[in-house]
């Protein structure tokens, strides 16, 4: 069961998305909050497994819950949920370790697709925020993608495969099962990796590996 803390200001969109989780036996919200320091206290209280913020929330904004949250409950994937989907916004999130990024525009089975990843230990964009920030790392040019391949090697040749799995989106189960390492080492890995290269979480991990040609084009 993945039990969720769910919070936005607005009564009728923590309606809609509760209803959205309900549809999902394997989801359970376990409390809701107005606000974002109430956020903070019920995940405090209930030890969910995600967190789902709203960026703008009177008081503590979502973006600065989600970074106290990660310094009071590293444990506890974050999800922003929200209307606005500018670069900034994107950016904040990433620095802040969100574990999900996703647009309240977007078909509602997407969110459930975002917990089951960030509950499994994986990171989640909205596809368009993806292919954005795709195009963006592709669009730099040469340089950045010169200097994303010299950070990787730094790594060794199992990291750098962990990277590549990491990048395409998948869980640490996942990767556990497609490299054939128990979760509990690719979980060492990915730490590991984390570590060594100065990132902050796996959506930057995933994004320095598209820079670095570790992810198939199609992907």
């Amino acid at each position: 069961m993945i039990r969720v803390v769910l919070a936005d200001d607005e009564a009728m969109i923590r309606a809609g998305v509760r209803a959205v989780l309900a549809s999902d036996p394997a989801i359970e919200v376990v409390a809701e909050a107005g606000d974002g320091r109430t956020a903070i206290d019920a995940a405090r209280k209930h030890q969910p497994d995600v967190v789902v913020l709203d960026i703008r929330m009177p008081g503590l904004d979502g973006l600065s819950s989600a970074a106290e949250l990660r310094q009071v409950l590293p444990g506890v994937a974050v999800v922003v949920l929200t209307t606005f989907d500018e670069d900034a916004y994107v950016a904040q999130a990433l620095e802040c370790g969100v574990s999900g990024f996703l647009l309240k525009a977007s078909d509602p089975r997407e969110l459930l697709i975002a917990l089951h990843a960030v509950a499994e230990g994986a990171a989640y964009l909205s596809p368009r925020i993806a292919r954005r920030l795709i195009t963006r790392v592709r669009g730099e040019g040469l340089s950045r993608s010169a200097s994303a391949r010299t950070r990787v090697g730094e790594l060794t040749p199992r990291e750098r495969d962990v990277l590549a799995a990491l990048g395409s989106g998948l869980s640490n189960a996942d990767i556990g099962r497609a490299l054939f390492l128990s979760e509990g080492t690719v979980k060492a890995h990915v730490s590991a990796i984390l570590r060594r290269l100065g990132l902050a979480n796996r959506v930057k991990a995933a994004i320095l590996a598209h820079e670095a040609g570790l992810v198939a084009d199609d992907h």
